[in-house]
């Protein structure tokens, strides 16, 4: 094992922690964190197996303080993983992975998402509709929300948002149930998971005219500007950072992510989707986020351990402050 002395400034520990990122283990001040990265001679599968994951990518363990990553966003629901899902997720907490939202689109994920809420004791969820799908929305499907948001394990309403790049659904119409599900969130005390796409001004007035700000709240998989994440910061809601932060054309993203402060950032994968680097068009799930981790302290000039456990404080307050 490598000694890592503590009393050096904070350029010498980056220095230390970059080197042995490396080769392997480096060492904070109260605990030592173990960091395994691929063997050059390894090789991956086309698609990521849980079953060898510590041979491909960062695998923590963390003394004392055990933060795990949180997993914000995810559709484990959907039937990409219908061969393997059992064996996967219960592979999550022995790969470090602490919990994890999955987040309803359809209709019908709202009950594949409560089922499995109840198998997995670490799998809480999202209720809402996404807005390719509110032409399904009518109020007993509001009413069906409504009940699904008291459920003991559902954290947040969501995903909701507004959608104008596949304009499945008209743009009033889309509006106006993002606006029901944002006034559902605030009866129901719960904070609101956003997806916008292609839809950046209209968003961010729906998120103001609506107060979202006093809601709570993540946008998901944020795309959009530094400046338009400075007015959502200013907001005090949270950018949902994912694996297209290590795209090569991600440029504005990662000016996002440093500008961003770490306490406004949370972890996601939105699997099966938006697999990162090396996986990208892969399918992907919650064991990449490792590499979203490693991209976003490089970024910040952090150690992952920071990137982890800030993130999973960050998670924890917006979605567990009341369990």
């Amino acid at each position: 094992m490598i000694k890592i002395p503590t009393a050096k400034t904070e350029t010498q520990n980056r220095a230390v922690e970059r080197k042995q990122e490396v080769t392997g283990i480096f060492a904070g001040d109260f605990h030592i964190i173990i960091v395994k990265f691929p063997h050059p001679q390894l090789t991956h599968p086309p698609v990521p197996s849980y079953n060898n994951y510590n041979a491909g990518l960062l695998n923590y363990k963390i003394q004392e303080k055990n933060a795990m990553i949180f997993e914000t966003h995810a559709h484990y629901d959907d039937e990409a993983f219908d061969s393997d899902r059992e064996e996967l997720l219960s592979s999550m907490q022995e790969n470090g992975i602490g919990h994890i939202v999955n987040v309803s689109a359809s209709l019908d994920s709202l009950d594949r998402t409560r089922e499995l809420m109840e198998q997995y004791p670490f799998v809480y969820g999202a209720m809402g509709l996404h807005p390719d799908e509110v032409g399904d929305m009518n109020e007993a499907v509001m009413q069906k929300l409504r009940d699904y948001c008291r459920l003991e394990k559902t954290v947040a309403v969501g995903e909701i948002g507004l959608d104008y790049y596949w304009e499945k659904e008209n743009h009033e119409t889309q509006r106006y149930w993002f606006e029901r599900q944002l006034e559902l969130a605030r009866e129901e005390k719960l904070p609101v998971i956003i997806h916008s796409r292609d839809a950046a001004a209209d968003t961010l007035q729906v998120m103001k005219d609506c107060r979202a700000g006093e809601i709570g709240g993540v946008v998901h998989c944020f795309s959009y500007s530094r400046e338009m994440a400075g007015e959502y910061l200013k907001m005090g809601l949270y950018l949902g950072i994912g694996g297209v932060l290590t795209f090569k054309n991600a440029r504005k993203l990662r000016e996002v992510v440093e500008y961003a402060p770490l306490d406004q950032l949370l972890l996601e994968t939105d699997s099966p989707y938006l697999a990162p680097v090396p996986y990208r068009g892969k399918r992907n799930s919650s064991l990449n986020i490792p590499l979203i981790v490693q991209q976003i302290a490089e970024i910040k000039h952090l150690s992952c351990e920071e990137v982890i456990e800030q993130t999973e404080q960050n998670a924890m307050h917006l979605f567990l402050a009341n369990q």
